[in-house]
């Protein structure tokens, strides 16, 4: 009897531990209803091929004429503007050397998305265009380990009128905003690193694929990739109360797939219409 209790303990005592670095914000959640039963265009409702390429004041106005919620992502020029604009390099989007931070807003607008007549938005631009219609998620990037990005985009955020929540990859963004701003949803970006080779190796990723960081920030959603469904910690998160969303959803047939797992959907590639069957809870 004294065997089994002793091994009891040796088991509770870490899964006590372990839930509790994990869990989600469980008090005083800020209401998610704004945000429920809404498709989220990727980068906005993007072609890159067309005259609204993503991240585009266009591809956003294309998203809010279809009733789609909007996911945008926020980094800072050279001169501290916040800009919307995904990759670090303007290579890929804009064919130019250095990354968005080597350059002045003013230098940013002489540049253009993808062959088109878009230049990248000042964030201001965005929530302009946008204007309180859909809702939003805000992705802050941190390439730096800097919240600055944090502090400028709040300040814009704080005189929008619209729904809107943050995620970040950078457990800081979701500190910072627990610290000044614990009336925002906040949500954890997250993946599993295993599956992409060099990440796993790396301490913070090993941390990050498991949620560990959910202790300092409380995050109120997941944000996972879609064919990390089977998640442990993710799907722990979502059994204590977390909304579990899954990005980047590139077809119809991904979307079946992973609709009984997650709550709210990002996509992009393709025109994402409703489940055929209700959502069902996830197990572990």
């Amino acid at each position: 009897m004294k065997k089994l209790l002793t091994l009891s303990l040796s088991v509770a005592g870490p899964a006590a531990l372990y839930l509790y670095l994990v869990a989600p914000r469980r008090k005083n959640r800020p209401d998610r209803s704004p945000f429920l039963g809404v498709h989220y265009a990727h980068r906005g409702l993007f072609d890159n091929q067309s005259d609204a390429p993503e991240n585009s004041l266009a591809a956003y106005k294309k998203a809010v004429a279809a009733g789609y919620g909007i996911e945008l992502d926020v980094q800072l020029s050279k001169d501290g503007i916040p800009v919307v604009f995904h990759d670090a390099s303007l290579k890929r989007m804009c064919g130019t050397e250095g990354n968005v931070w080597d350059y002045t807003l003013a230098e940013l607008k002489e540049m253009r998305l993808a062959d088109s007549q878009e230049c990248i938005p000042a964030f201001s631009e965005a929530l302009k265009t946008i204007d309180g219609k859909v809702p939003l998620i805000v992705e802050y990037k941190l390439d730096v380990v800097n919240t600055t990005v944090c502090i400028r985009g709040n300040r814009l955020l704080k005189a929008y009128r619209g729904p809107y929540c943050i995620e970040s990859f950078h457990p800081r963004a979701l500190r910072w905003y627990r610290k000044h701003r614990p009336d925002v949803l906040r949500g954890q970006l997250a993946m599993d690193f295993k599956k992409d080779k060099g990440y796993y190796e790396k301490p913070g990723f090993f941390i990050l694929s498991h949620l560990l960081t959910n202790v300092l920030t409380r995050p109120d959603f997941i944000a996972f990739r879609h064919t990390d469904a089977s998640s442990f910690s993710r799907r722990v998160c979502r059994r204590l109360g977390a909304l579990s969303v899954a990005w980047t959803i590139k077809n119809q047939e991904q979307y079946e797939a992973a609709k009984d797992n997650f709550d709210l959907f990002i996509f992009d590639s393709f025109l994402l219409r409703p489940a055929k069957t209700g959502s069902k809870t996830d197990t572990f």
